[in-house]
């Protein structure tokens, strides 16, 4: 499979070839997602709650991302790899914007940056068209924005009422002229997802969006039905790995304390003669 690039997410929107992308937090897993074809692979400052057992999204820190998204990169040789900039890193201002975002590009090895810009703050679009200016892609999000979800009420759907899908369709039209190469859109009402979808010239990428996106992402953890006990009901587990891992534990516990591991087969032996040297020794 050949290596994704911008031009060929935008060409996929045009074909209308749905687009996918995935998180991943350390290099097993991530390898295991490029190898599986997925379009993007997100470094997403959700490992603070998936990985690092944070409350939140807000605590990550700069130097974790950039831990994680090294170690991501070492796996990833297809795939579009983005970095998504944690709380703070790029609303303070633009020099340190774009020297956070430019971080995630030399020593992380990113492909690109993905920036919350919620309802279209000021702010946040402004970060965005500043990094876009530097010449590093971005990827947009809009919707429920788990940094600022305490300023929402929440982590509840955004956009159902005309005047604030109103606003988002204006902060995703404004995401596209600052020239981001894509659109996030979370846990907004799938009409007005579609609606966005229809006016932007980029692909747009959904999480409990519906289906009309150009594109969808998950949390792979929540994908593979591991870990939290809190799944959101737009995160389908497409498997439950946790309950395979809690069975292989409980089984290697067993057999460690029965005796049953390791077998003789699972072991090493000396060679004989060096064996009877220890023991001519005086070692037994």
């Amino acid at each position: 499979m050949e290596k994704v690039t911008l031009p060929g997410l935008a060409e996929k929107k045009r074909r209308g070839e749905k687009i996918t992308m995935l998180t991943a937090y350390d290099l097993p897993l991530a390898r295991l997602l490029d190898e599986a074809g997925v379009d993007l692979i997100l470094v997403g400052d959700s490992l603070g709650m998936v990985a690092l057992g944070y409350p939140s999204t807000v605590p990550v820190t700069m130097e974790e991302m950039l831990h994680h998204a090294k170690a991501v990169r070492r796996g990833v040789k297809r795939a579009l790899l983005v970095g998504d900039m944690p709380f703070m890193s790029f609303n303070l201002s633009r020099k340190e914007t774009v020297r956070n975002a430019g971080r995630f590009m030399k020593e992380a090895g990113c492909d690109a940056v993905k920036v919350e810009a919620g309802q279209g703050s000021p702010a946040s679009l402004a970060a965005a068209a500043a990094i876009r200016a530097a010449g590093i892609p971005v990827l947009g999000h809009i919707g429920l924005t788990p940094q600022t979800a305490g300023l929402l009420g929440g982590f509840k759907v955004q956009g159902r009422s005309a005047r604030q899908a109103k606003q988002f369709v204006a902060a995703a039209l404004q995401l596209e002229k600052a020239r981001c190469f894509g659109v996030v859109m979370e846990c907004v009402p799938s009409e007005l997802a579609a609606l966005i979808t229809r006016r932007l010239s980029i692909p747009t990428i959904g999480i409990g969006a519906g289906p009309a996106c150009d594109g969808q992402v998950l949390v792979t953890q929540d994908l593979l039905g591991l870990g939290r006990a809190f799944k959101p009901r737009f995160a389908r587990a497409f498997a439950h790995l946790d309950r395979t891992i809690l069975k292989a534990i409980a089984q290697f516990r067993r057999e460690v304390e029965s005796g049953a591991f390791p077998s003789r087969e699972e072991g090493f032996s000396m060679p004989p003669a060096e064996l009877r040297k220890l023991r001519r020794g005086g070692v037994k």
